[in-house]
């Protein structure tokens, strides 16, 4: 990656993932990379869905199952449920999940 600022944690068995949700968007896509005042990394993500009744979560979880090849039960919203900042735990080998995430920034 050429920024040292990276929304990827390698977690023992899992990859934690700061991302930013942009809800009833056009599409279900990766939208790049942003970085906040703080230095903070965040994988943007845009779902078609709405940000009413858990609805934009849920797309979320299934975007990212499909994207990484992942059951969606190994796909945990740790924190930001009702937030567009979010981090989620990707449960699965650490290396193919940060190298199939590092494709998308």
């Amino acid at each position: 990656m050429a920024s040292d600022a990276s929304p990827i944690a390698i977690l023992p068995g899992a990859v934690r993932l700061a991302l930013r949700l942009m809800p009833g968007s056009r599409g279900d896509q990766v939208d790049g990379l942003a970085i906040d005042a703080a230095g903070q990394a965040w994988l943007k993500i845009r779902v078609s869905a709405p940000p009413v009744d858990g609805k934009a979560n849920q797309a979320l979880v299934k975007f990212l199952a499909k994207r990484y090849r992942l059951p969606k039960t190994s796909i945990e919203i740790i924190s930001g449920t009702a937030a567009r900042n979010k981090i989620v735990a990707l449960k699965g080998d650490p290396e193919a999940l940060q190298a199939a995430i590092e494709a998308d920034l």
